[in-house]
C-alpha cells in the first residue's frame, strides 16, 4: 500500500489479462488535433484515441497537458466492433462532432440501423457525450464499450526519445466508486500524475479492467445518452490552468465565449476576395487556438501538436507578425521571456546571463533533467529578436510602463550580445550541451548549414540574418535609449551598428555570386550557398542600398522562387532537396519576412510575387490554412503544392505570415508615443482591389482604414477614428 496526498494506492498490475482488444480492422489513420489553452488531443476521425503499435509518431493519438500524455486510449466499440464513420467535423478547434453507425451485428441488427453521435470538447479536461439511437422497427439489445488507458509518457517519448535510464511506477486506487475510473503514475521525480475520469448520465453496467461496458435495450427511435469527463492532475491538483466546467455544454459555451471575447478585441482585416477572407478567418482562429497560458501570461506556442510549448524564436516572430492584430500577445511574450531570461552560466542548458530561452518543457524528461529544456537556451537569434520586438511593441503601443519595466532586461540582453560578439565581431553559435541542438538559428536541422558543394560548415557559425537582427536591435534600441534619457547608450549603439554594417558588407558578400553568404564558419570563411536567409535582412537596413537591391532581385530568381514561394536553398545547389526540411522547402514565415523587406525597398512587384504565390498555395490547403512548410517543387500547370508530411498544423509563424503580408500592402510605420501613424505608399497586390482594416490600434487610439486600388495606385482613407493619433498618408 502506498499513501500519497491522503489517498491509498497499490501498484497497478503489469498484465494485459483484462485488456480489451482494439477493433483495429476499421481504424482510420487520418487524425484531428483539438486544442484549448494548455490541453490538446489527437484523435482519429471516429473520435478515438488508439494505442499506436507501429511506433509511428504520425499516427500517435492521445490527450496531452504540459508535455505529458494523460490519456493514450479512448476507444468506442459496439459489440466489440468499430463503428462505421459517416462524418466528422472539428470546426471550432476545441471540439469534434462525429456521426457514425453500426456494422452488421450478426443476423440480429442490420448495418446502418443504429445512429451513434459523439461530441468531444476540451476545456480544462476532456468531455464526451455519446447519443445512441435505434432506427430499427423493433426493439434491439446490444452492448457498447469505451476502453481507456493512460501511459503518462513524455511528449518527447511519443516523438521517439528512447534513452530513458528508468521509468516511474504505475499505480491504481485501492478503492474506487463505481462511477469513475482513475489512472495514476508516480514519476521518477516523485510527481504523482493522475487521470481522473467520471461517468455521467447513465453509469456503466460493468467494467472489464479499464473498459466500461453498457448493455443497451432500445425501443424503436429511443435514444440513450452516455457521457464522461476526464481531468488531468499533477500532485493532487489540476494540471490545466483552466477551471473545469461541470458539463460538456458548459465547457463548449465557456470556450466559445472566450473565443468571442478575444475576437471582439482584435483588429479585423477584410478584402474583396472571398478565398482570402476565408484564409484570414482561418488564420484568426489558428492564432486564437495557439494562445496558451503560462501563469498570468498568454502567448503563442510554436505549433500543434508537438510544439505546443513556449519557444523563444517562434513566439517572438509570431508576436511581431501579429502586432497590428493583437499587441497584447507581444506584451505578454516580452514579459514571459524576460521572466526566464538567463541569470547564470549553465552548460547543460546553454544558459548565460541575459540570454533569451529557446524552449521550455514541463514533462518528466525535463523535470528529471534527462533533457535540458528547463528551459533550454540553445538559440542564437532569440535574444536580438526579443530586443527587436521590444522596440516594435513600443512603436505600436507607446506603453512606457512596460518598456521601463523591461529596460533592465533589454540592457542584459544587449550585454549578452556584446559579450558573445567580442571575439569575432559577430554573434555566433556553437553547441556546448550534449543534449543540445547543433544548429541554433531558425534553420535548426542538422544538415542545413552547408556550402555550395553541400559540405557541412563547422562552427562557431555566424548566420547572416542574425547579424541583421543585431544591427536592427542596436538601431531601434538607440531610439528608445534617447527617449529614456540615456543618450550615451543611444550614441554607442548607433556607432556599433554602423561599424557592424560596414564589416558585414565586407565579410559576408560573395563577389562571384554577387549575393550574400549564408554564414561565416569557424574560420571566418563564407558559407557560400545561395539561400533565403539574406532575405531576412532586407527590411533591417544592414545592406548597402546597392547590395540590398541585388539580394532582393536574386531571391525571386527561378532557382530560389518556386512559384509558390522562395525556397530555403537554391535548386542549383549541390545539397538541394525539395523534400528537405531546410534544404529546398518553402516556409511561409520565411517568405513573409522577405516580402516585408522587398516592400521596404519599394520593390512592390517582387513583393507581390511572393504574396500571390503564398495565397495561391494557401487556397489549395485544407481549410485554407497556411502550413508550416511545403516541399520546394516548382509550380507547374494545374499541379498543386506538394505537402510536407510532418508539418505542424496550425503553426504560429505560418499563421502570422498572412497578417505580415497584408501589413506589407498597407506599409504602416507607427510611432505611438508621438501619436503618429504613417502609411507609406500603400499598394494592394494585383489580386486585391480593396482592403478594409478595422479597429487598428496605435497607442490609445483606434482606427478604421480603407484601401482601394485605382489603376496603378492605391488610395487610403480613414473612415473612423477614436482617440488622438495623426495619420499621414504618403502616396
Amino acid at each position: 500500500m502506498i499513501e500519497l496526498h491522503g489517498k491509498q494506492f497499490v501498484p497497478a498490475p503489469q498484465t494485459d489479462r483484462e485488456r480489451w482488444s482494439e477493433a483495429i480492422e476499421q481504424q482510420d489513420k487520418p487524425t484531428f488535433t483539438l486544442k484549448e489553452n494548455d490541453i490538446f488531443a489527437i484523435v482519429d476521425r471516429l473520435g478515438n484515441m488508439v494505442v499506436d503499435r507501429t511506433e509511428n509518431e504520425q499516427l500517435a493519438t492521445g490527450l496531452f497537458c504540459h508535455d505529458t500524455r494523460f490519456l493514450s486510449r479512448s476507444e468506442l466499440q459496439i459489440e466489440g466492433r468499430s463503428p462505421i464513420l459517416l462524418s466528422s467535423v472539428a470546426e471550432t478547434g476545441f471540439s469534434l462532432s462525429v456521426a457514425a453507425s453500426n456494422p452488421p451485428l450478426g443476423d440480429r441488427i442490420a448495418a446502418y440501423s443504429i445512429e451513434i453521435l459523439r461530441d468531444l470538447v476540451i476545456r480544462g479536461g476532456l468531455f464526451e457525450t455519446i447519443e445512441i439511437c435505434n432506427y430499427n422497427p423493433d426493439p434491439v439489445r446490444f452492448s457498447v464499450s469505451l476502453s481507456f488507458e493512460a501511459d503518462f509518457v513524455d511528449v518527447f517519448e511519443v516523438r521517439g526519445y528512447q534513452d530513458r535510464p528508468q521509468r516511474g511506477q504505475f499505480l491504481q486506487r485501492d478503492r474506487l466508486a463505481c462511477d469513475r475510473l482513475e489512472f495514476a503514475y508516480l514519476g521518477v521525480d516523485g510527481v504523482l500524475m493522475e487521470s481522473r475520469l467520471r461517468f455521467g448520465d447513465r453509469q456503466p453496467d460493468e467494467f472489464c479492467g479499464s473498459t466500461a461496458i453498457w448493455h443497451l435495450d432500445l425501443a424503436p427511435r429511443e435514444t440513450q445518452k452516455l457521457s464522461y469527463c476526464l481531468q488531468p492532475h499533477a500532485d493532487n491538483g489540476p494540471s490545466s490552468q483552466v477551471p473545469i466546467p461541470t458539463t460538456l455544454d458548459r465547457a463548449r459555451d465557456a470556450a466559445k465565449r472566450e473565443h468571442e471575447r478575444w475576437s471582439a478585441t482584435i483588429a479585423r482585416y477584410q478584402t474583396d476576395r472571398t478565398v482570402v477572407n476565408e484564409a484570414i478567418a482561418q488564420t484568426e482562429d489558428d492564432i486564437y487556438l495557439l494562445r496558451q497560458s503560462f501563469g498570468d501570461r498568454r502567448v503563442l506556442v510554436a505549433g500543434i501538436p508537438w510544439f505546443s510549448a513556449l519557444f523563444g524564436r517562434d513566439s517572438l516572430i509570431a508576436a511581431a507578425q501579429t502586432l497590428s492584430l493583437d499587441p497584447t500577445l507581444a506584451r505578454d511574450t516580452l514579459l514571459l521571456l524576460a521572466e526566464y531570461q538567463g541569470k547564470t552560466d549553465d552548460e547543460w542548458r546553454e544558459a548565460q546571463p541575459g540570454k533569451i530561452l529557446h524552449e521550455l518543457r514541463f514533462g518528466e524528461l525535463a523535470r528529471c533533467h534527462e533533457i535540458p529544456h528547463t528551459p533550454y537556451y540553445g538559440t542564437v537569434d532569440a535574444t536580438p529578436l526579443w530586443l527587436m520586438l521590444y522596440a516594435d511593441y513600443y512603436a505600436w503601443t507607446g506603453d512606457r510602463a512596460t518598456i521601463e519595466r523591461l529596460w533592465p532586461n533589454a540592457l542584459a540582453a544587449m550585454d549578452w550580445i556584446d559579450r558573445e560578439s567580442a571575439k569575432t565581431g559577430y554573434l555566433t553559435y556553437f553547441r556546448h550541451s550534449p543534449g543540445g541542438i547543433d544548429n541554433q538559428g531558425w534553420k535548426d536541422s542538422g544538415d542545413c548549414i552547408v556550402d555550395r558543394h553541400g559540405h557541412l560548415a563547422r562552427g562557431p557559425i555566424a548566420l547572416c540574418e542574425v547579424q541583421g537582427y543585431v544591427y536592427a536591435a542596436k538601431q531601434r534600441l538607440s531610439t528608445i535609449a534617447r527617449r529614456l534619457r540615456r543618450e550615451d547608450l543611444g550614441d554607442r549603439w548607433q556607432a556599433e551598428a554602423r561599424d557592424l554594417r560596414e564589416r558585414f558588407n565586407r565579410d559576408f558578400w560573395l563577389a562571384d555570386e554577387d549575393y550574400c553568404a549564408l554564414a561565416l564558419d569557424g574560420n571566418g570563411q563564407p558559407v557560400d550557398s545561395i539561400t533565403s536567409n539574406p532575405g531576412h535582412c532586407l527590411h533591417l537596413g544592414i545592406f548597402t542600398p546597392e547590395r540590398a537591391l541585388k539580394v532582393a532581385r536574386r531571391i525571386v530568381a527561378p532557382d530560389l522562387f518556386s512559384g509558390w514561394g522562395v525556397r530555403t536553398l537554391s535548386s542549383a545547389a549541390a545539397a538541394y532537396n525539395p523534400m528537405g526540411y531546410h534544404l529546398g522547402s518553402v516556409w511561409p514565415h520565411d517568405n513573409s519576412l522577405m516580402a516585408i523587406g522587398l516592400r521596404s525597398l519599394g520593390l512592390s512587384r517582387e513583393a507581390y510575387q511572393i504574396f500571390e504565390g503564398l495565397v495561391a498555395m494557401t487556397v489549395k490547403q485544407p481549410h485554407h490554412r497556411l502550413p508550416e512548410l511545403i516541399c520546394g517543387y516548382e509550380r507547374s500547370g494545374e499541379k498543386g503544392p506538394v505537402r510536407y508530411p510532418v508539418a505542424c498544423s496550425p503553426q504560429a509563424w505560418a499563421a502570422g505570415s498572412l497578417f505580415h503580408l497584408l501589413q506589407a500592402a498597407v506599409n504602416p510605420i507607427p510611432d505611438a508615443e508621438a501619436q503618429c501613424l504613417r502609411i507609406v505608399k500603400p499598394m494592394l497586390p494585383p489580386s486585391l482591389d480593396r482592403l478594409v482594416v478595422r479597429d487598428l490600434k496605435v497607442g490609445g487610439a483606434r482606427l478604421d482604414l480603407e484601401f482601394d486600388r485605382i489603376g496603378e495606385t492605391t488610395a487610403c482613407r480613414v473612415t473612423e477614428q477614436v482617440g488622438s493619433v495623426q495619420v499621414i498618408i504618403e502616396v
